[in-house]
């Protein structure tokens, strides 16, 4: 297989045709997979940053952290909370720093890489996949299927001002690191019910529940250590019953099954990504962003292989693939 098809396979390899759904399938657009901020909606590109907290001097604590950090340390324009310094090797300017117009790449996708459910983690990916997907956000190949989310517009305003040098700084510190995660599945009924606060979902602070219909609902388990943007904050990911099992069948089976591509393992092969332990919330959109066309370029391959998954079918995929070991 050339290298350009296994680059185009990166996300899931799949074959829909050869399993029934297990699921019942819905049309419904995942909103609950692209959440938006209400009260920080995002603006034009070229629009100005975030813009400094309100900072009264106290000090932030995260467990297992000897750091102490101000809330401006945590969520400034400039700021990026590395609370486990020893979790990962001295990071690059453009990693750590940034600069202006740039937002250092460890703000979002963290000091470790492991990234939040909002974004993508970055750990243990290829040098020459980072730089490739890096390229597509910088021609505009990635823009998502929800044009308000947040995260997904400043991903392609950075994209469009790094340098080729800072690309290639950035991919060789994020391929180095090993991917860890915190994520664990649970198949459920009934889900917490949310708001939506940083880009993600998080369980409301009023409580009560609902029924989780044809979703999976990702939330922090500590809102706090969330908040404070800990890499090691846990989260849950509640998926519709049986979805694990659906998802096996589709990853493991048919005649193009994911582990083809990205391995017995689903850890990866050359520049075909791991997805073992990713967000779940972030495979679903990826696989939604490749069927409608929101995401092009070197996947176009995979448009083919997920044209007639449900979103069902997605959240099955998901669910299995994000409760793999990374």
């Amino acid at each position: 297989m050339n290298k350009l098809l296994l680059s185009g396979l990166a996300v899931l390899c799949l074959a829909p045709l050869a399993l029934p759904v297990v699921l019942a399938t819905t049309d419904e657009f995942p909103s609950w997979a692209y959440p938006v901020n209400p009260q920080a909606a995002p603006g034009p590109p070229g629009a100005p940053g975030p813009q400094a907290p309100k900072d009264d001097g106290k000090l932030f604590h995260v467990p297992g952290s000897d750091v102490a950090l101000t809330r401006s340390q945590i969520e400034g324009p400039n700021a990026v909370p590395d609370w486990h310094p020893n979790d990962h090797p001295p990071m690059p300017d453009i990693v750590k720093n940034g600069r202006e117009s740039v937002r250092a790449c460890a703000y979002c996708h963290q000091p470790s890489g492991v990234g939040r459910p909002e974004n993508a983690s970055l750990a243990g990916l290829s040098e020459n996949y980072i730089k490739e997907q890096i390229d597509t956000f910088k021609r505009g190949n990635r823009k998502g299927s929800e044009p308000k989310r947040a995260p997904q517009n400043l991903m392609n305003q950075i994209a469009a001002n790094l340098t080729d040098e800072e690309i290639a700084t950035a991919a060789k510190y994020f391929s180095g690191l090993k991917l860890g995660t915190f994520v664990k599945i649970v198949e459920t009924d009934t889900v917490p019910k949310t708001f939506v606060t940083g880009g993600m979902l998080a369980k409301s602070p009023q409580g009560g529940t609902e029924p989780i219909g044809h979703r999976i609902i990702e939330v922090p388990e500590d809102q706090e250590r969330a908040e404070n943007r800990d890499p090691r904050t846990p989260f849950v990911a509640y998926v519709p019953r049986g979805s694990l099992q659906t998802g096996k069948r589709f990853v493991t089976g048919g005649g193009m099954p994911c582990i083809t591509c990205h391995g017995p393992d689903l850890h990866g092969l050359g520049d075909v990504p791991h997805i073992a332990g990713r967000s779940p919330s972030y495979i679903v959109r990826q696989l939604f962003d490749i069927q409608n066309g929101k995401r092009s370029g070197a996947v176009a391959p995979m448009q083919q292989v997920v044209a007639t998954l449900a979103l069902d079918d997605m959240i099955a995929i998901a669910a299995y693939v994000a409760s793999r070991e990374p």
